[in-house]
Formats: C-alpha cells, structure tokens, sequence
C-alpha cells in the first residue's frame, strides 16, 4: 500500500469539512499513511479509513484508544479530538468535555486581536452577545424556511404562534441592558421551543433534564455536544480561546464553545431530536441525521462566518435586532 505523508494531503477548507466522526468500542490508530479505526467482531477485526483531511471532529466515547501516531496525524490535519461518555454525554470525574486541539504557530492572529480589541468593553461585549442573538434566530428562521422535513413536523416560521414568539423575543434581545438578562430571555425563548417542538411531534409531558434517559433527552444531548465539537474546531481554526465568551463566560466551563453552538443548536438539533424521539429512532441513526442536517444547511460555515464577523466588526451601533 502507498505510503502518504501529512505534506501530501489536500485538506479541505475547515469551514466545508464534511466529516464528524463518533467512535465507541473501536482502536484508533495509523497504519500505512492513514488514520483508521478498529473494530472487533466475532471471527474477524475490521479496519475502517478515516478521511482525515475532511474531517473536523472525532469525538471518542465508550470503550476507545487512541495511539500516539494517530494523534500525530490528526493534529497534522488540524482534526479536533474530544472525549466523551457514551451517547456523546461528556461526564468524566464531573467535568465537560476534553477538546485536544492541535498545536500550529501559523493560525491567524487577526481574530483574535479583533476579538480581544472589543472583549474587554462590557458595552462592546454585551452588543457581541446582541447579535450572537440575532444571527441565532435569524438561522432558525432561515433554516425553518427551507427544510422540507422540518416544515411537515410544523416547525415553520409562518406559523403566528412562532412568528409572534421570535417577534417578542427580538425586542427583548434588543432591550436588554445585561448579560444575565439576556440569559434569562434566551432560556424562556429555548423553553417555548421545548414546547413547541413536544406539541408538533405529540411527545407529551416533555421536561428538559440532562440526566434523564428518556429519547428526547439524550438526543437533545448527543446533538448538542456534536454542535460542540463543531464549534471548537471554528474557534481553533480562527485563534479564539474559549475562555472569552460574550455570554456563557460566567456560568459554564465551555465558555465561548457555548455560545457558538447556540447559533444552530436551536434551529437544528432542537428539531430533530423530538422528530427522532417521537419515530423511535435509534440513536445511530438520530446522529448521521443530526451530521446529515448540519452538512446541509452548512452549519460550521454559518459559525466562521458569524465569529469571523464579530471579530473583525467596527461599528458597535450594528447591534439592532
């Protein structure tokens, strides 16, 4: 077999990368130029390729390792490792999940320095988090009007129910004069959600908990943590440390990683997770649908280009809703 170096490989765009991979019960490893992983049946070991240049994310879960040379490899590609528990429900001795980022010296730094130039304004940094809002639920709204499966389940933004609910929400957004009351809005907008989807899908006596076990629940988590992994890898990509968040810094660990994956978590994985849940969906087929979806309405790109924005922004006076 032909032997390829990490020089030879053509990588593609971060923001067009195809690929998330979630592993369980399998080694991770290199051999013969290539990142493969290893299942073990019961009369035979099958290895399977991953195309690592289109990759942005492997996300390790129940009963994985991983080698050194492979890790050597991913990090050449730029491809994020993360640990999880099983179900992509990342609970290791009480903490979230553990992103491995690759080291380069040769990432941009004009993100960045455009991110801390306005970081340590709280106007500046509460006008960031304004429009983190309004990229958040005009992407709902975009996504809702163009997805045929989500339309039949009545996720349509036409609906006067929906169309009044993101109506009020905009003003609030607009208007609020603190980061915690926007995090107040922002959790009774994505309550009202909860219910909507539970009525559309007819999935009754939903409460959201991230213990429970029942399906809506663990595919709510699974998605998320996906959109995670997709976020991490934007922020990785463009230099930003994920301690400065414009609005999750104060209350949870993953900080910016948060605040990034709520741009699609909503108008994505909210959706599909109690479409799958009330179809009886296995878990399997919820997450190549939840990879599936964020491929098509080009989720990833829709984060480097709203960071990317925000990074580079001049004029603070853009946050209107």
């Amino acid at each position: 077999m032909e032997q390829l170096s990490s020089k030879e490989l053509k990588a593609v765009l971060y923001s067009k990368r195809a690929n998330i991979f979630y592993l369980e019960h399998c080694r991770v490893m290199q051999k013969d130029g290539r990142v493969l992983y290893l299942t073990e049946a019961k009369n035979e070991n099958l290895y399977w390729n991953i195309p690592i240049a289109n990759t942005t994310v492997i996300l390790l879960a129940t009963g994985t390792s991983i080698t050194q040379a492979a890790m050597r490899m991913l990090a050449s590609s730029g491809v994020l490792v993360g640990f999880s528990g099983g179900g992509g429900t990342p609970l290791f001795m009480g903490s979230e999940i553990e992103w491995l980022t690759p080291q380069s010296e040769y990432r941009p730094t004009e993100y960045v320095q455009g991110w801390m130039s306005f970081w340590f304004d709280d106007d500046k940094r509460l006008s960031a988090a304004k429009i983190f809002q309004k990229s958040r639920m005009d992407f709902i709204e975009k996504t809702w009007a163009n997805d045929r499966e989500l339309t039949e389940y009545g996720f349509v933004c036409k609906d006067n129910e929906i169309k009044q609910l993101f109506s009020s929400y905009k003003v609030k957004f607009n208007n609020a004069t603190s980061v915690s009351e926007l995090l107040s809005s922002e959790a009774q907008l994505t309550k009202n959600l909860y219910k909507i989807a539970a009525t559309n899908c007819k999935y009754d006596n939903f409460t959201r908990e991230r213990e429970a076990s029942d399906k809506a629940n663990n595919f709510l988590n699974h998605g998320n943590y996906l959109a995670y992994g997709l976020a991490a890898s934007c922020l990785w990509v463009l230099g930003i440390p994920h301690g400065f968040a414009v609005m999750h810094g104060k209350t949870r660990r993953g900080a910016l990683v948060f605040d990034v994956a709520d741009l699609v978590k909503d108008a994505l994985v909210l959706p599909l997770a109690f479409i799958c849940a009330s179809e009886n969906t296995s878990e399997q087929d919820f997450r190549e649908q939840c990879l599936q979806i964020f491929t098509k309405h080009k989720a990833l790109e829709y984060m480097f280009d709203t960071v990317k924005n925000i990074a580079l922004l001049n004029d603070w006076k853009t946050d209107q809703l």
